[in-house]
């Protein structure tokens, strides 16, 4: 409707109910027309829209809408930074009609030359396309865990469980991977290669197969899966050399051999045995990635690694109110029936007015139910927290009077992301100098397959906040997972403690904490670096003692 000018009325109409049937969290499949008026913002139109929505799966207008716009327009819709207006420009005054299309008048120098538009816009949107090529054919790891899971019991049906193994980038735990990979002990080849044609789901790729290899795809979201098969006697070996990077099987041994000539060439009868055999501690495979794991082992123990169980809470959430889908009591509820011992709030700052970000009188009233929900439900405890926003100069977006009414600050950048490596270390730096800052927001504000982070220079903001004593996120939400996990060792080293953040927005986002952990734990995150970890009182107290040393 905005690409093509409806009326700008029914536009915000639509995005009123949207907000207000996301805030509900409500499924619309079984209400009937009086009750889908309930929501606020529908009313008797829009309640038709759902119903004919639901019976038939799409609606006249939409249909209406579609034939008029060009597949290709679809897709250029998906660009990060392009509006409906400015792809409406470059339809109507360019005929530009798809993605390839809008590269080559990139390129050629015709998009900087419209009205609005400019160099930098033109920049942007080369780096958008070649960013989403890079990507084509990839998954994030949360998106298609479920559905290996799934394949996993399919296999089960022609190995046991200790004869079959998730391999390559997906075994290892990747956060994004470019398919489903499993490993089979047996030694009935062709009689496997046989049952995995047969299953239904899997559709195979006869050209890419072998007698020791099935390769196909899933059909439900045509994720490409490969199926190796190895004799039983030579499972353990294949398994350790399939769940390894390659840098991981290059890692020199002090034999002159590498790691992978050790695997591939020595007797072995375990996993653990064969790392030790080779002067190391054992590796789990989601370690393996050639990262400097094997120096680390060194000195420390799997052990000390970080696991779920370790985490005491969640510290960066939304509510309803700003744009969150569930009310301070009912994430605060969630989150006790789950085992925490305590909920940290950081709604959105004033600054981001597109996510009802929070006014000083809107912090009063939610301090206010804070305190009365912590009192009901004693001894969990919500801290009071604010997603703040980092601005243009670096500043955080209240007046050091209202910071100080909050436990703790998490900063973060939302806008003016289109910045060079100075700019944005120097926007970073100066919000980690603020006494306030606690923690540090996702650092680079990418979204993983989506939108590439803003360049930092790691170092020079992880030495600042080593030098102020803040906190580094690893923002847990799939689509984030920033700090990225190759520079958790470094924080670790220079004595930054980090904090697992589910950056929640609805109560089931809270389990996102799950992918925090294992991306943690491919940096080495111990449990006593990381500062949700704390008991609710050693973290009330953390917080008391940053907030003295300010005054």
């Amino acid at each position: 409707m905005e690409l093509h000018e409806e009326n700008a009325f029914k536009i915000r109409g639509y995005q009123s109910a949207i907000n207000s049937i996301e805030r509900e969290g409500k499924p619309l499949a079984d209400l009937d027309r009086n009750q889908l008026q309930e929501f606020p913002g529908v009313g008797k139109s829009l309640a038709e829209t759902i119903e004919n929505i639901r019976q038939s799966g799409t609606h006249p207008q939409l249909e209406n809408l579609l034939k008029e716009t060009p597949n290709g327009i679809l897709e250029i819709m998906e660009i990060k930074g392009l509006g409906p207006k400015k792809i409406k420009i470059l339809w109507k005054e360019l005929e530009i009609t798809s993605t390839h299309e809008l590269m080559e008048a990139c390129q050629s120098g015709q998009v900087a030359k419209i009205k609005g538009f400019g160099e930098k816009t033109q920049e942007s949107i080369i780096q958008a396309l070649e960013y989403k090529a890079s990507n084509k054919g990839k998954w994030l790891y949360a998106d298609i865990e479920a559905m290996s899971e799934d394949l996993q019991k399919i296999m089960e049906k022609i190995a046991d469980k200790e004869w079959i193994a998730a391999v390559g980038p997906y075994g290892r735990m990747s956060e994004i991977v470019d398919g489903i990979s499993f490993l089979i002990g047996t030694e009935q080849m062709e009689s496997a290669l046989k049952k995995i044609a047969a299953f239904d789901g899997l559709v195979e790729e006869p050209l890419l197969s072998s007698p020791y290899r099935w390769h196909g795809h899933w059909k439900e979201g045509n994720i490409p899966v490969t199926i190796f098969l190895t004799e039983k006697a030579n499972f353990l070996r294949q398994k350790l050399l399939k769940t390894s990077s390659p840098g991981h099987l290059l890692t020199p041994l002090e034999d002159g051999h590498s790691l992978g000539q050790h695997f591939y060439q020595s007797s072995y009868t375990t996993e653990e045995d064969a790392y030790e055999k080779a002067g190391f501690s054992y590796i789990p495979p989601s370690l393996r990635e050639g990262n400097g794991e094997l120096d680390w082992i060194k000195s420390h123990s799997i052990g000390e690694l970080l696991t779920e169980n370790d985490l005491t809470g969640p510290l960066h959430n939304h509510s309803t109110y700003s744009d969150g889908r569930h009310s301070l009591k009912e994430m605060a509820e969630y989150c006790k029936e789950a085992g925490y011992g305590y909920l940290g709030i950081a709604d959105h700052s004033k600054s981001a007015f597109y996510a009802n970000g929070l006014d000083e009188d809107r912090i009063l009233q939610q301090h206010k139910e804070i305190d009365a929900i912590n009192e009901s439900l004693a001894p969990f405890r919500i801290f009071k927290g604010i997603e703040s926003d980092i601005l243009i100069d670096g500043n955080l977006d209240y007046s050091p009077e209202v910071l100080a009414s909050f436990d703790y600050i998490v900063a973060s950048i939302h806008s003016g992301l289109n910045m060079d490596i100075k700019k944005a270390t120097a926007r970073l730096v100066k919000a980690i100098q603020n006494p306030y800052t606690t923690i540090l927001g996702h650092p680079t504000g990418r979204l993983l397959l989506r939108r590439e982070g803003y360049p930092i220079d790691h170092r020079a903001v992880i030495d600042a906040c080593a030098e102020h004593e803040v906190v580094i996120e690893i923002n847990a939400n799939p689509w984030r997972l920033d700090l990225d996990w190759r520079w958790v060792r470094y924080a670790m080293e220079k004595g930054v403690m980090l904090s697992i953040n589910p950056d929640a927005h609805e109560k089931k986002g809270v389990a996102d904490m799950k992918y925090g952990v294992i991306t943690g734990r491919k940096g080495g995150l111990t449990k006593t670096m990381t500062l949700n970890t704390k008991t609710t009182e050693e973290l009330s107290q953390y917080f008391e003692n940053r907030k003295r040393k300010i005054q």
